[in-house]
């Protein structure tokens, strides 16, 4: 079996996996000076965009082509290529379609797709100028498009509002929600789908607080939730998106509503996947490998589930025990560390609440 896998800042996460399976393994990377480049079998430097990618398949006459891209700008064409090669080559592409990535790609189309569909998202509205404003502060100002906080404003006043303005020509204008932040990952192959379990992600605050900076639990634990709910609101999204892949979906609680409302949802590999793998022992994106060689199914899921207490710190630069090795994987490690020098994060897990406490004193 040989598979294609486009990008190298992720694959270090499953190269073990891949070496485990006895996998050929060929890599496309625009940077030749990206990292993990020296992992792979073969590694073809070609210019952005999919059609070097393509080309390399082509060549290389590969089984799948595993897009491994954590960012938003490239999955639409990512999305484009799949329709072209799974069509013409009959070659399987693991990521998400055309109409999916369209749908999640823009916060506002989003927005209406959550309402076509009867999933509860915050009130909002387009704004063109601060004086349309009819919902009450504080309130949430983004963009259509961008990821990880980017271009994200709480606005208490319409000062705030006007300021906001003055960057922006127009904003999606949403109620801010006190609560619980909470993310889950559905996988999704075939027509199949399954929601693994929530993580907990902190609350949400007027500063708007990073999520990198927050310290993160799995299973997610919030008075009056019901994880069934989450995971079944986040499957019919799925279900109704139709596509392949990894969706990373993120939700608010509020305890004064008791309501769960929907805020986005990615197509793409998510900031929470080493604590849903630590929580559950399922890791999403080995389950993107099962899927291009015929392994992924909701019964080999099922087999794998665990349940575990886990939980993820910021730590700057990690200086605890070594894991060991392959040091990406929970497999024979209760800890993972992981993210650039100085903006470090160790995801650990144990049996117990009790043993987790523990482990974070000897890892911290």
């Amino acid at each position: 079996m040989k598979l294609l896998f486009i990008g190298s800042r992720l694959y270090d996460d499953v190269d073990w996996y891949v070496k485990s399976k006895g996998i050929e393994s060929v890599l496309t990377e625009s940077n030749e000076n990206a990292i993990n480049l020296d992992l792979p079998d073969q590694v073809f430097i070609v210019p952005r965009g999919m059609d070097g990618p393509k080309q390399v398949a082509l060549m290389q006459n590969v089984d799948a082509i595993v897009p491994l891209i954590g960012i938003d700008p490239p999955l639409i064409d990512v999305a484009y290529m799949k329709e072209e090669v799974e069509s013409q080559y009959s070659i399987p592409v693991i990521a998400a379609g055309v109409r999916a990535v369209e749908l999640t790609s823009n916060k506002i189309k989003t927005k209406e797709f959550y309402t076509e569909i009867g999933v509860v998202t915050p009130n909002y509205q387009i704004l063109n100028n601060p004086d349309e404003l009819v919902l009450d502060f504080p309130v949430v100002l983004k963009q259509g498009e961008g990821q990880g906080g980017k271009d994200i404003k709480v606005a208490r006043s319409i000062d705030d509002v006007r300021q906001y303005f003055e960057e922006f020509d127009q904003a999606l204008c949403e109620e801010f929600i006190e609560g619980a932040e909470i993310s889950i990952e559905v996988l999704g192959f075939n027509g199949e789908f399954v929601a693994l379990p929530p993580i907990y992600k902190g609350e949400t605050t007027l500063e708007g607080t990073h999520p990198l900076n927050k310290t993160k639990t799995g299973p997610c634990m919030v008075e009056g939730l019901d994880n069934n709910l989450v995971q079944h609101t986040a499957y019919r999204v799925a279900k109704n998106l139709d596509s392949d892949g990894i969706f990373e979906m993120d939700f608010m609680y509020s305890r004064k509503n008791h309501q769960l409302y929907a805020i986005e949802v990615n197509t793409r590999p998510n900031g929470t996947r080493y604590l849903t793998t630590a929580t559950c022992g399922v890791n999403s994106l080995c389950e993107l490998i099962n899927m291009a060689i015929g392994e992924f199914s909701l019964a080999n899921i099922s087999d794998k589930l665990q349940y575990n207490y886990s939980t993820e710190i910021p730590v700057g630069n990690y200086k605890g025990p070594s894991p060991k090795e392959p040091v990406k994987s929970f497999e024979d490690n209760d800890f993972v560390v992981h993210g650039p020098e100085g903006y470090q994060r160790v995801t650990a897990k144990a049996d117990s609440k009790e043993e987790l406490e523990k482990l974070v004193d000897k890892l911290t």
